[in-house]
């Protein structure tokens, strides 16, 4: 799931914690019992991902004049190194049905899809007792020296009527034997000094923005210890907005901008296909058993630059928020 990771980025971060999970193997415990364990493992996984999307629309707070235009490269990162609480959950085997420890204890911290806990095993055993299988609970990215949730798209804005600029961003649909991913999003700014006698007179830009990324991804597997069946999948849908309110220079070359937001999000996990248990106590089959689904908010904090050349401009920011972002974009602009 490595080259996965590198070659699509955010949602090959979803994939590879995914791949880890042991999703087949918990279904030999019942659907109640996976998609409990599933909803706590994946919850920061998904948090992040919301966090990273809804992230790096904005560069400056200054809107584009009628007709101007700017053409971006965008890529982030939404660090996770140091935040132990997304990285690990607390297991309590009082809310499960037939999963116990290995070793008896009645709770253990263990990893989340984020995290690094490794060599923890539970027991699938029927009330009993008579039947019973074993596995070893999933780590998580940071297991593979993955500490950072990336976001990559291509970005245009364009200025409409006075101080109104409208934006939007895509990646086109990538797909590859086991993933599926494509991702769409659409903003607008408006700079409110635009209405004021003095706007070109004044240094300082204030605006406000309105930004929505939409996430569409699937995701193929079929590497199971207990299970048999077909066309197994996850099915990934997030949705992020983002309200913020900007400061910005407005100066020739180079600039620096603030910014305060909100950001707001859910995400849908659809586990489809046929799921066939053939060992351990529970020896059934499943139809589309089970769909998780995760939301967030969270105030948000931006400073940044941008460096313009002629028709070329650089930027790079950073984002204090549930996850923070870095970003960095290379831009192609005319007015």
């Amino acid at each position: 799931m490595k080259k996965l990771f590198v070659a699509l980025g955010l949602l090959c971060t979803v994939s590879s914690a995914w791949s880890q999970s042991n999703i087949n193997d918990l279904l030999a415990a019942g659907v109640e019992d996976a998609e409990r364990f599933t909803t706590d493992y994946l919850s920061p996984i998904s948090e992040g991902v919301l966090y990273s999307l809804a992230g790096s629309w904005i560069n400056t707070g200054e809107a584009k004049p009628l007709g101007g235009f700017e053409i971006s490269i965008v890529g982030s990162m939404s660090g996770f190194k140091n935040k132990d609480d997304k990285k690990s959950f607390v297991m309590d085997i009082a809310d499960y049905e037939s999963l116990r420890f290995e070793d008896g204890s009645p709770s253990k911290t263990v990893a989340s899809a984020l995290g690094d806990i490794q060599g923890i095993n539970v027991v699938i055993e029927d009330e009993n007792g008579l039947f019973s299988e074993s596995f070893e609970l999933p780590s998580g990215l940071a297991s593979e020296d993955i500490n950072f949730i990336p976001a990559g798209f291509i970005q245009g804005s364009v200025g409409l009527i006075k101080g109104t600029e409208v934006k939007v961003r895509f990646l086109p649909k990538i797909k590859t034997d086991d993933v599926a991913v494509s991702l769409y999003g659409f903003g607008v700014l408006h700079d409110f000094t635009s209405h004021l006698p003095a706007d070109k007179l004044l240094p300082v830009a204030i605006s406000g923005f309105i930004g929505y990324t939409r996430l569409n991804g699937d995701y193929n597997f079929t590497d199971t210890n207990f299970i048999d069946g077909e066309n197994q999948r996850i099915e990934n849908r997030f949705n992020a907005w983002n309200f913020q309110a900007i400061v910005a220079t407005k100066l020739p070359v180079i600039n620096f901008y603030g910014a305060l937001g909100y950001i707001s999000g859910k995400s849908e996990t659809d586990v489809l296909g046929t799921y066939t248990v053939t060992s351990g106590p529970f020896q059934t089959t499943y139809e589309d058993p089970f769909s998780i689904t995760k939301k967030t908010s969270g105030a948000s904090a931006t400073v940044g630059t941008k460096l313009k050349v002629g028709f070329f401009r650089l930027h790079a920011d950073y984002t204090l928020a549930a996850f923070n972002t870095f970003t960095v974009g290379a831009h192609f602009g005319f007015r």
